[in-house]
C-alpha cells in the first residue's frame, strides 16, 4: 500500500495550502452570528452563518480592542480574519481581527470617534447633569409630530398627570436637516422656560437614529440650561444623546413617566401628610390645652385677688390667735386680779373697820400713827365701820404690846 499519510500529516497539508492562499490571509466574511460564546480568558467562540452555510469563528482576547459593541445572537456583522486548519480537530475556521455590524461599519466609526472627542471634552461628565424636577408644570418634547413615541408620551402623561402642560416642537428626527432641526427644538423649549425637555423618537435602525448621533445635537442638549432627558429608540439603541442628557431613558414612554409624576401617589402621599399633621395637631393642641390649664392654675394662684384672700385669711387667723391670746391673758389677769383683790382685801381698812378697828387721821389726812403725833388739843377724824367720828385729844400716854412671837 503505496502514499499512506498519517491525519497530522493530512491536516497540516491543508493548513499550508490555506496559509499560501492569499485571499484567505486577509478576508471580509459577512453574515449573522450564531452561538457566540464569551470564554473566561478573554476569547469569543461564535459562528457566521446566512441561508447556506455556516464558518466557525474565534477572535482572541488580543484582538478585542477593536471591538467596539458587544456580540449578541442574530445580529448581522462583516469580520476581518483569517482563514485557516486547526490542526488537531482537522476543521478549518476564521480568526476574526476585526468585527464590524454589517453596512453601519462606518457610523460605527464616526459615532466611537464622536464619543471619545466629546467624552475628553467633559460633556458626559456626572458633575454636569442637571437634576430632573420631582414636580413639573410644563413639559417640552421634541419629536415628531405623528409617530408612536408622540402618542405614547402623551398618553402616559396624561395617566399620570392630565395637569401637566405638553409643549410638543414638531421636530425632523430623521434623514437630511434632522440634527439641525431637532438642535432647533431643544433651543426654542429652553426659551420657552418649560420644567423639562424630553429628546426622542421611536425605534429604528442606526441610521434612521443617527441624527442623535450628531454634535449639534450633543451641543444642544449640553448647552440648554433646562434639564434634558433622552428617549431616543428602544432600550438596546444607544445615541451620543444619551451620554450627554441628564437622564437616559430607555423608550419615549419610560420618559414621559420619569418627568410627569404621577398625581395619584401626590394625593396618598398628600392624604398621608394630612393624617399625620392633624395627628400631630391633636398631639400638639391636646398638650398646649394642658399647658394653659397648668398656666391657667398657676396664674390662679398668683392673681392678686388670691393673694389678697390669703392675706385676708392670714389676717383673720392672726386676729382668731391674737383674741385666743388676749383672751387667755385677759383670763390669766383676771384670775391674778382676783388673787390681788384677795390680797387686797386681806389689807383693806375697811375690813379691819368692819372688824371692829377704827382708823385715825389728823385733819390734814395724816395717819396717826405715834402718840407724837397726838398731840393735847389736836383735833382728829376717827373712821369707824359706818362713819367719822371727830375728837379732841385730851391726852396721850405710851403703852408697850408684846412684840409679835414667831
Amino acid at each position: 500500500m503505496k502514499n499512506v499519510y498519517t491525519v497530522k500529516q493530512v491536516n497540516s497539508y491543508i493548513k499550508n495550502m490555506f496559509t499560501q492562499d492569499f485571499m484567505l490571509s486577509r478576508i471580509y466574511v459577512k453574515g449573522e452570528v450564531s452561538n457566540c460564546k464569551y470564554h473566561t480568558s478573554g476569547h469569543i467562540y461564535f459562528s457566521l452563518k446566512d441561508e447556506s452555510g455556516t464558518i466557525a469563528c474565534v477572535m482572541f482576547a488580543g484582538s478585542r480592542a477593536g471591538l467596539s459593541f458587544k456580540m449578541q445572537e442574530g445580529q448581522q456583522v462583516i469580520v476581518l480574519g483569517s482563514v485557516s486548519v486547526y490542526e488537531r480537530d482537522g476543521k478549518y475556521q476564521l480568526y476574526a481581527r476585526e468585527i464590524v455590524r454589517d453596512g453601519t461599519g462606518a457610523l460605527y466609526e464616526r459615532f466611537e470617534a464622536l464619543k471619545q472627542e466629546l467624552s475628553e471634552m467633559g460633556m458626559f461628565a456626572p458633575e454636569y447633569k442637571q437634576p430632573i424636577p420631582r414636580y413639573v408644570h410644563t413639559v417640552g418634547i421634541v419629536t415628531a409630530p405623528t409617530g408612536a413615541a408622540v402618542r405614547d408620551i402623551i398618553n402616559i402623561a396624561g395617566r399620570r398627570n392630565p395637569y401637566v402642560q405638553l409643549i410638543l416642537y414638531p421636530a425632523q428626527v430623521q434623514g437630511e436637516g434632522a440634527a439641525q432641526s431637532v438642535a432647533e427644538g431643544i433651543r426654542a423649549l429652553e426659551k420657552k422656560q418649560v420644567d423639562v425637555i424630553i429628546v426622542g423618537r421611536g425605534g429604528g435602525s442606526m441610521e434612521d437614529l443617527w441624527a442623535f448621533n450628531e454634535e449639534t445635537v450633543a451641543r444642544a442638549i449640553f448647552e440648554c440650561a433646562v434639564p434634558v432627558i433622552s428617549a431616543v429608540g428602544h432600550e438596546t439603541d444607544t445615541t451620543i444623546a444619551d451620554f450627554v442628557a441628564d437622564l437616559r431613558a430607555p423608550t419615549p414612554s419610560a420618559a414621559a413617566e420619569l418627568a410627569v409624576y404621577d398625581i395619584r401617589e401626590v394625593r396618598e402621599r398628600l392624604l398621608v401628610y394630612r393624617e399625620a399633621f392633624q395627628r400631630t395637631i391633636r398631639l400638639e393642641t391636646e398638650k398646649r390645652r394642658k399647658q394653659l390649664e397648668h398656666a391657667a392654675l398657676r396664674l390662679k394662684l398668683a392673681h392678686p385677688r388670691q393673694r389678697l384672700n390669703e392675706s385676708r385669711q392670714y389676717a383673720a387667723d392672726l386676729e382668731t390667735r391674737i383674741r385666743t391670746r388676749m383672751e387667755e391673758r385677759m383670763t390669766e389677769e383676771k384670775h391674778r386680779l382676783a388673787l390681788c383683790v384677795e390680797k387686797m382685801k386681806g389689807l383693806s381698812p375697811l375690813l379691819k373697820l368692819s372688824q371692829g378697828y377704827s382708823y385715825v387721821q389728823t385733819e390734814d389726812g395724816e395717819n396717826i400713827k405715834s402718840i407724837v403725833q397726838a398731840e393735847k388739843g389736836t383735833c382728829l377724824d376717827i373712821y369707824v365701820c359706818d362713819g367719822k367720828v371727830k375728837a379732841q385729844v385730851i391726852s396721850s400716854e405710851p403703852v408697850s404690846y408684846p412684840e409679835k412671837q414667831g
